[in-house]
């Protein structure tokens, strides 16, 4: 496919135009929302503007140093919201027992990123030991746990290795189910179909929108503002960010 417009059947029938996407993914890096805000000093409130998505609180923030950790959590409030305490608990004993897998998928990966991985990392024919048989097990974990967020687990996992970790929710899992096929190793496995149809088109979408995010996340983000009916929301406030 050319670099004109993005095939994406995760995220709806119609090819999504260049112009929309990259309007899209720069709507939800520098988009604004008015928030009313009060303070004990301010006790009648005033409004203000704060980030409307998760840009500045997810993807901006810097990558922890040393093994999973409490850091990883904060980062991964910044864009799914608070933990109670239980589910702040769980969450920092699910990273060490997700860690081993993570560190099996990394190695097996082999300095790769996540487009670049052969179609077999993603198949259940090749398995077992393949990066796409590892999510698999990291998430199947994470769901079983009580109290955990799997979100935020993805979270965690994707800030830290964001060319290899897709970032998946509930909203953008059940956008991808429909289209995993027979032999699939998981929902994984339509993100790389759809990476590796898309090649030209994310390339460049990567270098004009210059925000620093991994195809992997540009795709993430393009799914979950299709499927949650913010595209156009996003696309909109793009264009009210634009200087002049």
């Amino acid at each position: 496919m050319d670099d004109g417009e993005l095939v994406l059947p995760s995220a709806g029938p119609d090819a999504i135009s260049f112009d929309t996407a990259l309007a899209a993914v720069l709507g939800y890096a520098r988009g604004r929302r008015p928030l009313h805000f009060r303070s004990p000093s301010n006790p009648a409130g005033r409004w203000v503007t704060v980030p409307a998505f998760g840009y500045e609180r997810f993807d901006r923030q810097p990558v922890p140093a040393g093994p999973l950790g409490e850091q990883d959590i904060l980062t991964a409030e910044g864009l799914h919201g608070r933990l109670d305490p239980a589910g702040w608990t769980a969450m920092k004993a699910v990273l060490d027992e997700v860690a081993p897998l993570a560190d099996a998928a990394t190695d097996r990966a082999i300095g790769r990123p996540f487009w670049d991985l052969p179609d077999d990392e993603f198949s259940v024919l090749a398995e077992p030991g393949t990066v796409g048989a590892e999510l698999r097990r990291i998430w199947q974990h994470c769901e079983v746990t009580p109290e955990v967020s799997p979100p935020h687990v993805a979270a965690a996992l994707h800030h830290r290795h964001p060319d290899l970790f897709p970032l998946v929710v509930r909203a953008t899992r059940w956008q991808l189910l429909p289209h995993v096929r027979e032999g699939d190793s998981g929902v994984e496995a339509v993100v790389h179909r759809e990476l590796r149809a898309n090649e030209a088109a994310f390339v460049r979408l990567e270098q004009e929108s210059a925000l620093g995010l991994s195809r992997l996340r540009l795709h993430d983000v393009l799914l979950w503002l299709s499927g949650t009916l913010r595209l156009t929301h996003a696309v909109a406030l793009a264009k009210d960010a634009r200087p002049g």
